[in-house]
This record gives structure tokens, C-alpha cells and sequence, in this order.
């Protein structure tokens, strides 16, 4: 991979925040020593003012970013390699923030548009080993498939079994599910979420509002939706219906900072960015 310069430090409008090293440990879960190590590798640009390095929110992005990866164990320095080879490859007028990462089990998924491409090989793969809710990440327990029958709930469990294998047939079965269970909430998020991993937005988008249920989780997903669709106003109201839903929906809070951040209301972006930096104080 060519090398290029190295990108700007921080957008000249991009509003810097104050943190000090428990801060951050609070917000994110990182050590001292890893958003030293990131700041040495270039990730992230601190600004000292006075006794506190204050971070953009850029920063808080890739720290954020970072976070979630060490907490689906992939390890720091596949973390960093990852990093410096997005940001060679990246435009030079681009950020990383730009990018998402993701974990497919042990390895790093850049996340591009609608796909995911495997860091280390380069191929595009479908993210179904880890789930994120609400910040977290959670990894998908296979199951064994159950015997077909015409049951929702025995549909349901064998979408669970089907996904890490045959995705497709997983599709299927949710949608036997809610055939059989309109209002089954839960095949309705995997469902929404499969197709779209698989880039079949329009039809993740059909799913997602049809049932016509107002759920925080459902609603949030319909949102990154709308993001990847290039709608962010949409986007930016649906997240805050989510939040209307569960006001303690902290990711909800810090998708809506980075949206209004990209809006240039950082009067509202910093508004939503406290409130998540309250939740992760309170441990919500």
C-alpha cells in the first residue's frame, strides 16, 4: 500500500472537548496506555489547554471505535495495524471517522457504504458473528437447528441456528416467523439486519417500518439505515424517536452528536454528546 502525508490533525470547525485520563477509561474503557499508544500511531490529535488535553470529536470516534474492538478481543496491535493502513489508503481530504470498524469474530470488518471488507484479506464478508446494541457487542450463540414445523417461535430459532452459515436460509426463516408472528419483534430486527448486511436496503427499510411497532431497538436500527441511505435528516428524527422510546439509549445520544457534528450544529451536537458522556458516567 503507497504510502501518502499524513492527514490534517483535527477539521479546523471540529469543537474540542476536555478529558483527563479516567475520562476517558470511564467513557470508553481504554487504559492511559492505549490513547497514549493511539495518539503516538497518529489515530487521534489531543490538544493540551492548560492541565487537560482536550479531544475532537473525531477523536472520540476512533477512541470509541477502538473501544469496541478491544471489548470483542481483537488485539491492540491488529487494532493500530488496521488504523495506519486506513488512514494510507484514505483521500487525503478524508478522516477515519469517515469509516466504521466492526468485528467479525477474531478479525477487524471495515465497514464502507452498505458493505465489509475483511482489513487483512480485502474481501467483503457479511458482519453476522458480532451484534451491536446499545454500544455493545454481543456474539451470536449458534444453535441447533430445529425440525421445521409452523411454528413462529420454532421459525425464530431456527433463523438463530441458520445465520452464521447460511444467511439466506436464516432470511427464510424469519420470514416464516413473521408470517406466522407479524409482531414478533425479534425476527423483525434480525430480519431488517440481514438484508441490510446483504445491501438490500429498500427491502430492510420495508421491514423495519411495517410492522409498525414503536421499539427503541427497531427504531435505532431503522435509523443507521437511513444513514447508509444518505437520508440523515431522516436519520436524525428517527434517532430521536428512539430516544423517546428509552431516553437512556446512549448510543442513540452519540449517533445523533456525530450526525448534528456533520450538520455543523454543534450546539446540539455537544448537547447529545453530554448526555452520553453522563450515561457512560452512570454506567447506563
Amino acid at each position: 500500500m503507497r504510502p501518502r502525508r499524513g492527514l490534517p490533525a483535527n477539521p479546523p470547525d471540529d469543537e474540542m472537548h476536555a478529558y483527563d485520563t479516567k475520562d476517558l477509561e470511564r467513557l470508553f474503557g481504554l487504559p492511559a496506555s492505549a490513547v497514549r499508544a493511539l495518539s503516538r500511531a497518529g489515530h487521534i490529535h489531543p490538544v493540551r489547554r492548560g492541565n487537560k488535553l482536550h479531544y475532537s470529536f473525531h477523536d472520540l470516534v476512533v477512541l470509541r471505535t477502538a473501544s469496541a474492538l478491544r471489548a470483542a478481543k481483537i488485539s491492540s496491535q491488529k487494532i493500530n495495524k488496521t488504523l495506519q493502513e486506513l488512514r494510507s489508503a484514505l483521500p487525503a481530504d478524508s478522516a477515519l471517522n469517515q469509516l466504521s470498524l466492526t468485528a467479525l469474530g477474531n478479525r477487524i470488518a471495515i465497514r464502507e457504504g452498505t458493505t465489509l471488507r475483511e482489513s487483512e484479506s480485502g474481501q467483503y464478508a457479511l458482519a453476522l458473528e458480532i451484534v451491536e446494541e446499545k454500544g455493545r457487542l454481543h456474539v451470536i450463540t449458534r444453535q441447533d437447528a430445529a425440525a421445521p414445523d409452523t411454528s413462529a417461535e420454532e421459525h425464530y430459532t431456527k433463523g438463530l441456528a441458520l445465520e452464521e452459515t447460511d444467511p439466506p436460509a436464516a432470511r427464510s426463516a424469519y420470514e416464516a416467523t413473521l408470517k406466522a408472528d407479524p409482531n414478533h419483534l425479534e425476527a423483525r430486527i434480525n430480519l431488517g439486519r440481514l438484508l441490510h448486511l446483504d445491501g438490500r436496503l429498500a427491502e430492510a427499510e420495508q421491514v423495519y417500518r411495517f410492522g409498525g411497532q414503536a421499539e427503541p431497538f427497531l427504531v435505532f436500527n431503522l435509523a443507521v439505515l437511513l444513514e447508509d441511505l444518505g437520508r440523515e435528516p431522516e436519520a436524525i428524527v428517527a434517532y430521536r424517536e428512539a430516544l423517546a422510546l428509552d431516553p437512556q439509549f446512549a448510543d442513540a445520544h452519540f449517533n445523533l452528536a456525530r450526525l448534528y457534528e456533520r450538520a455543523r450544529d454543534p450546539k446540539s451536537s455537544l448537547r447529545h454528546l453530554l448526555a452520553y458522556r453522563r450515561m457512560m458516567d452512570q454506567g447506563a
